[in-house]
């Protein structure tokens, strides 16, 4: 209320919900489970609770810190609030133009004195007719797929630096708003990811000033924030856990920063030499050249020809298999892959009994014919590269496949040749579900004749209550056509 009793348009933060007291009006359990027994908790594999710990404990301390709220970042009372812009700060956007409005003309005249900002840097001013007595500044990332490493440490910069301002100026409140605008193209729920873990980071290695932190969003973007927040932010060890499957394998350094392994060329006494002990390749150093000059290597045509002898060691094959890996790798990075993402025919899920991670394929969203099967052949190797680093299960959906939906053996075997050998080291197990007899017959000629170290891995499920004795219904996405074939027929 202002002084004439008139009530104020502002929001002032300290009325708000705060994200640990937000627990009840989502659903989620507060108590903890009974003495020697694991409470079961939406998603999550209550036979394994506890055995894994979290990137991202339960923190009651920083939960308190936290505040969604869906509404006008311009009407925030906080210390800060943060404008997301373009480099000259002329951005047309709804946070840009509620923030202008209500500033007044000042603030116009003031970003022309900081003549730009560059992209993931955060500029100053003050907050003038705003309840907010800062405004930070910052310009998110153009998003290309091509360029996703580049755009993920932008991205992060712009969070890092805004949080680095509000430390430097000892504030105690910031209002954050989703800083990559939908003209940048960058996917939402990939720079909540980045925009919560950063603030996170910060909270646990920077967090002694700042008490409150807002996320300010539209009704497109809470959604995003509420499922992602539990696992960044988790509100009781019961929610820990059930977020643990969750989270992505990326998760940054201890900062929240992407990680980007060293570009590194590899230097030997023996050039020539493939039996040495040194580094492999770099994946990226693929897109330099395909001749043996730009891969480092020594006399291709050489080496093939030791090969067909039968004179090259195991050692140097292995390394042979890398290089060539890494090449593939490097083009899965590069090329933009969205069409076949867009298919949804390979996904993570949750985790099996043993706690290993689940990956999904379904084989009727496959259109072999129509489709470019080596796209389809990096899209594999960039999804399941980090995934295969550690133990992992598999899980394929035969269900209502037609021929169109099959990959000839030839692609297959291919496959196999190419991938790296951690992926058939981790992987533990291959279910594949709702087989028919001919599928039987050509599985068993395959892990024979083509690929016999994955025989002892295939299993053959025939409907889906045998499938949920290795893995937990609530820990695996079914597509509801594969539902509704098993309920009816098995």
């Amino acid at each position: 209320m202002d002084p004439l009793g008139a009530r104020s348009q502002f929001v002032d933060v300290q009325t708000l919900h705060r994200w640990d007291q937000s627990q009840d009006q989502d659903g989620a359990e507060v108590d903890g489970p009974p003495s020697g027994k694991t409470r079961t908790h939406k998603g999550s594999f209550a036979n394994w609770q506890g055995v894994f710990s979290s990137p991202f404990p339960f923190r009651e301390d920083i939960n308190r810190k936290i505040i969604l709220f869906n509404g006008d970042m311009a009407l925030m009372n906080c210390t800060a609030i943060v404008n997301t812009s373009n480099e000259t700060l002329s951005d047309k956007n709804p946070v840009s133009d509620s923030i202008h409005r209500h500033a007044g003309p000042e603030l116009r005249e003031e970003l022309l004195k900081l003549k730009g900002c560059r992209t993931g840097e955060a500029k100053m001013t003050k907050g003038f007719n705003l309840a907010a007595r800062f405004i930070i500044h910052t310009v998110g990332p153009k998003y290309k797929a091509k360029y996703r490493t580049a755009a993920e440490s932008s991205l992060y910069g712009c969070y890092r630096n805004v949080l680095q301002l509000t430390k430097e100026q000892c504030m105690e409140s910031v209002a954050l708003c989703i800083i990559s605008t939908a003209k940048r193209a960058y996917p939402l729920e990939d720079a909540t990811h980045i925009a919560l873990r950063t603030v996170r980071r910060f909270l646990e290695n920077h967090g002694e000033y700042l008490e409150t932190v807002v996320f300010v969003v539209t009704p497109v973007e809470e959604p995003v924030y509420r499922k992602l927040l539990p696992l960044y932010f988790p509100r009781s060890e019961a929610e820990e856990q059930s977020s643990l499957p969750l989270i992505p394998a990326d998760i940054g350094n201890a900062e929240g920063e992407p990680v980007v392994p060293e570009r590194r060329i590899r230097i030997s006494e023996k050039p020539g030499s493939l039996e040495d002990d040194s580094e492999s390749l770099d994946p990226m150093l693929g897109s330099v050249g395909s001749h043996s000059f730009a891969r480092m290597e020594g006399d291709v045509d050489k080496h093939r020809r030791l090969i067909l002898q039968g004179h090259m060691s195991e050692a140097a094959l292995q390394k042979q298999h890398q290089r060539n890996y890494n090449r593939w790798l490097g083009r899965a990075r590069a090329e933009d892959l969205s069409d076949i993402a867009a298919l949804k025919a390979l996904y993570q899920t949750g985790v099996d009994l043993c706690g290993r991670t689940v990956m999904v394929v379904v084989g009727r969203n496959i259109p072999v014919t129509l489709i470019d099967m080596e796209k389809a052949l990096l899209y594999f190797i960039h999804v399941m590269d980090h995934i295969a680093a550690k133990d992992y299960v598999m899980v394929y959906f035969h269900t209502l496949t037609a021929e169109h939906n099959h990959p000839d053996s030839d692609f297959l075997k291919q496959l196999c040749d190419i991938v790296d050998i951690k992926f058939k080291r981790n992987l533990k197990a291959f279910y594949f579900v709702h087989p028919t007899f001919r599928s039987k017959v050509s599985n068993w000629f395959f892990t024979t004749f083509s690929v016999p170290g994955l025989k002892e891995k295939l299993h053959h499920i025939e409907n889906l209550q045998q499938l949920f004795t290795c893995i937990l219904p609530e820990q695996i996405d079914i597509p509801p056509f594969v539902l509704e074939y098993d309920a009816q027929v098995c």
